[in-house]
């Protein structure tokens, strides 16, 4: 008779040399002890008495308060002439006589606990859902450091009497249910999500699926996990690791940060390039760009820099931050406001080089120095674009091989097509004189000390 969590125990029926059978149950203690009427003493049965069960559930408190996983052993005899008898579980866990308790350790492992601080720090709530005895439970749970002093332990008989909406009021200060079945974990992640909280549910076993299916995230485990578990989940933990799950949730936190890095630096980029044109016809001057320069600009100085963004490194504080709020769009906080005034400033700058080269020069040199100072800056933007509340300086300009790399690259090629006789013919571009150089580069750095500036007064991020 197999396992189950309602029972909290299983039975094996095994035949003797003289052809009778003796039964083997093991399981919760405070289970099992209920099912047997006598227990073995030197090798004698005696009857089990009401002091005798307080002491073996006594000493189960004790082992369970040390962390110990305990199961209960039993047995009892059953003749030949009476085999016909056994035909349902309640048949053969009955009567039964008591040999012991038998304790063992699974101690948690360095990284979960490393894991479950993370957790913390990064504004997840790590509940315990376990079949094991709430002491047990207990004592792991504070080991680990889910379990706080002040926290609640619901146990399954107390799920079991409790309404809904009673679960709900307390069940975001609980850490710990315990004795719990698999149909239990369903109410638990209903009330959460009536709390407004996004939750993932681990399990393995087939009666864990609909509980997945449930969560916001079902996580089944790889190794452990039946294949039904595995076909409701979201994702699979191939080393049924909790420290992979942080992992994960890290790694997801970083590809979000730099899609809107991606976002921020492409929108404000191509902001800048439209600012500078209808600034120019607005206030009646010719356009500062031909259609040829626009398209290299979104091609090559955009690029780059964006794909280049995309592999940023984790920001240290990532997993110090509290979860996003799920409803709030990508432009929520500061980021529209970043967009804005950044994609601004890069038009002014541009309209600002292409009206200084026709007050001093001529049409052809200021749409060389505006075409030069929107891809410069541009790059420049890039570089501002790694963080809405860190400066560059305090993140490091080579922590980012790849962004060092697509700049380089991309400032090499756009000074080659000022430069490089063949491709003015095609880019209509002039040379530039050296001051003419100095006037671009100054212009194209701006947006760093402007954006550093910002940051500096704590514009730029919601605190």
């Amino acid at each position: 008779f197999p396992f189950d969590s309602d029972r909290k125990q299983m039975s094996t029926i095994h035949q003797t040399a003289e052809g009778n059978q003796i039964i083997f149950v093991k399981g919760a203690p405070d289970q099992v002890i209920d099912y047997c009427k006598y227990y073995q003493k030197n090798g004698t049965k005696e009857e089990l008495g009401e002091s005798i069960k307080s002491k073996v559930l006594s000493q189960n408190k004790e082992l369970a308060q040390e962390a110990l996983r305990v199961l209960a052993i039993a047995f009892r005899f059953v003749d030949k002439e009476n085999l016909d008898e056994i035909k349902e579980i309640k048949d053969a866990e009955k009567e039964l006589i008591f040999l012991g308790l038998m304790a063992m350790i699974d101690p948690p492992r360095k990284e979960a606990i490393e894991s479950v601080k993370t957790c913390l720090r990064a504004g997840i709530h790590p509940i315990m859902i376990t079949g094991d005895y709430s002491l047990t439970a207990k004592a792991i749970a504070s080991e680990l450091g889910i379990y706080h002093s002040g926290d609640r332990i619901i146990t399954g008989e107390e799920l079991e009497k409790m309404p809904q909406s009673e679960l709900e009021e307390v069940v975001e200060n609980t850490t710990i249910f315990a004795r719990v079945s698999p149909r239990h974990k369903r109410r638990i992640i209903s009330a959460l999500q009536k709390n407004k909280q996004v939750v993932a549910m681990t399990g393995d076993g087939v009666n864990d699926a609909p509980a997945l299916k449930e969560s916001d995230i079902g996580i089944a485990m790889g190794i452990a996990g039946t294949d039904v578990t595995k076909e409701a989940s979201d994702m699979i933990l191939t080393d049924d690791n909790f420290a992979s799950i942080v992992a994960a949730v890290e790694e997801g936190r970083k590809i979000y940060q730099n899609i809107k890095k991606f976002i921020h630096y492409l929108i404000s980029c191509n902001l800048g390039e439209i600012i500078a044109i209808a600034g120019a016809i607005f206030i009646g001057l010719p356009s500062p760009l031909i259609p040829i320069q626009i398209l290299w600009v979104n091609l090559v100085t955009d690029g780059l820099p964006a794909l280049a963004l995309g592999l940023d490194p984790t920001e240290e504080d990532i997993m110090r931050r509290p979860p996003r709020d799920p409803n709030k769009g990508i432009f929520s906080g500061k980021m529209g406001f970043n967009i804005f005034s950044q994609g601004i400033f890069i038009g002014f700058l541009t309209l600002g080089a292409f009206y200084l080269g026709l007050t001093f020069y001529s049409l052809d040199i200021a749409r060389t120095m505006a075409f030069a100072t929107l891809s410069f800056s541009q790059l420049s933007q890039s570089l501002n674009s790694r963080s809405e509340k860190y400066s560059i300086f305090k993140i490091g300009l080579f922590t980012n091989l790849y962004l060092m790399m697509a700049i380089f690259i991309s400032g090499f090629l756009q000074y080659i097509v000022i430069s490089m006789a063949s491709l003015q013919v095609f880019f209509k571009t002039v040379p530039l004189t050296l001051n003419q150089w100095w006037i671009i580069i100054i212009l194209s750095l701006s947006p760093i000390i402007y954006v550093e500036l910002l940051k500096l007064m704590k514009l730029t991020y919601k605190k």
